[in-house]
C-alpha cells in the first residue's frame, strides 16, 4: 500500500513538472532592460512571461544566436538603440518605463513595424510637485539655510540672510504638455504669473505663449524646463537663453539634460550671470560637473522627477499592462505617438 501510494505521488509530481513546462513555453519570451527594476517588480514580470534580464547575459553573441530569435518583447527601462533593435529578428514589442522615450531608437522600431508604448500621465503629478519643491528649495534656499545651522552660524553669525519669494513670480514654462500644464496648475497656489513656449500654442490655456524661447526669457524671473529630449531640443536652452533670465534669474531642470547647453549653463553660473539652478537631470548622467558642487546658488537632485513608490508603482503597472495587452489581443494602452500609424493598420 506505502509503495503504492508513494508511486502515485510520482506520478503526480511528474504531471506537475510537464505541466509547469507547457506553462512556461506559453508565457512570452521578453527581454528585460532592468537598470531600475526591483526585486519584488521582477518576481511579479518572472511570473507573466519568460525573462532574460539583459544584465545578466555574459555572452550577447552567443546569446542573439541561440536565443534572441525567442525574444518578442522588451521592457526597458533605460532605453534601446537600433542595434540592439536589430539583433532581436522578432521583436514585436518595446514596452518603455517613462514617459520620455528619447533613448530608444523609434524610428528603427517602426522600420520594423514595432511598437513602442511609454508611461504618460501616470507620473504627471508627481513631476510637477518634485517641480515646485526645487523651485521652492532654489528661490528659499533650503540647502544654504540647513547648512547655516550645521557650520554653526545661527549660533555664531545669527539669523541665516534673506532669500526671495516665489509669490507672484513670473514663470516661464518651456514645454507645456501634460506634466507643464499640471506644473501651472501648481504654482497658482502661489499667485504666479505664467507663460509658456511650445511648438504650437493651446487652445483655451489662459497663459500668455511666447513664439520665441528667448524673449520669454527676458521676460521671466524663472524658467522651468519640462520639454521632451531628443535632436528637436537638444540645447535648445543655450547661453543667451540663460544670460537672458540674467542675474536674479532661476533656472529649473526637470526634462531632459540634453536639452540645456550644460557647458554654457556652469560658465553663466561661475560667471554670476544667472542667480540660482535647481538640476534634477544632466547631460551626462550620473555624471554632473563638479563646478556646480557646493555652491549656494545650485541645487542638485539625482533624477527624482517621478522617485516615489507609489508613482514608480503605477509606471511598472502600466509597462506589464501594455505588455500583457498586446500579448493578449495586440492591442496596447499607451503608445508613442509615433505608432499611431502602425497600430491603426493593426487595428484595421
Amino acid at each position: 500500500m506505502k509503495t503504492h501510494l508513494q508511486l502515485v505521488r510520482y506520478l503526480i509530481s511528474l504531471v506537475v513538472e510537464q505541466l509547469i513546462k507547457i506553462m512556461q513555453n506559453l508565457k512570452p519570451n521578453i527581454l528585460l532592460i532592468s537598470r531600475y527594476l526591483s526585486d519584488n517588480y521582477l518576481d511579479i514580470f518572472q511570473s507573466k512571461f519568460n525573462c532574460t534580464i539583459f544584465e545578466d547575459i555574459k555572452n550577447l553573441d552567443n546569446f542573439f544566436s541561440n536565443s534572441g530569435t525567442s525574444i518578442t518583447g522588451v521592457a526597458t527601462f533605460s532605453g534601446i538603440n537600433k542595434k540592439l533593435i536589430s539583433k532581436l529578428t522578432n521583436l514585436k514589442i518595446i514596452s518603455c518605463f517613462g514617459v520620455g522615450y528619447d533613448s530608444i531608437d523609434v524610428n528603427a522600431a517602426l522600420e520594423r513595424n514595432i511598437i513602442v508604448t511609454h508611461t504618460p500621465n501616470v507620473l504627471n503629478e508627481e513631476v510637477a510637485s518634485t517641480t515646485l519643491l526645487l523651485l521652492l528649495a532654489a528661490k528659499r534656499q533650503l540647502i544654504s539655510n540647513y547648512n547655516w545651522i550645521i557650520d554653526g552660524n545661527w549660533e555664531k553669525k545669527g539669523n541665516a540672510p534673506l532669500t526671495n519669494t516665489i509669490e507672484k513670480l513670473h514663470v516661464g514654462l518651456l514645454g507645456y504638455g501634460r506634466i507643464g500644464q499640471a506644473i501651472a496648475r501648481k504654482l497658482l497656489a502661489f499667485n504666479c504669473n505664467i507663460s509658456y513656449h511650445a511648438r504650437n500654442k493651446v487652445e483655451n490655456s489662459s497663459y500668455k505663449y511666447y513664439k520665441n524661447l528667448l524673449e520669454m526669457a527676458r521676460n521671466v524671473e524663472c524658467l522651468i524646463v519640462i520639454t521632451p529630449g531628443g535632436p528637436d531640443t537638444e540645447k535648445i536652452v543655450d547661453k543667451s537663453v540663460i544670460e537672458a533670465l540674467g542675474p536674479k534669474g532661476t533656472l529649473i531642470n526637470i526634462a531632459r539634460g540634453s536639452v540645456v547647453d550644460e557647458k554654457a549653463l556652469v560658465d553663466c553660473v561661475i560667471n554670476k550671470k544667472i542667480g540660482s539652478v535647481a538640476l534634477d537631470v544632466f547631460e551626462n548622467e550620473p555624471k554632473v560637473p563638479r563646478e556646480l558642487f557646493n555652491l549656494d546658488n545650485v541645487l542638485l537632485a539625482p533624477h527624482i522627477g517621478s522617485s516615489t513608490h507609489e508613482t514608480r508603482k503605477a509606471m511598472l503597472d502600466l509597462v506589464i499592462e501594455n505588455l500583457e495587452l498586446y500579448y493578449n489581443n495586440k492591442r496596447v494602452r499607451t503608445p508613442v505617438p509615433e505608432c499611431n500609424k502602425l497600430i491603426n493598420e493593426i487595428y484595421k
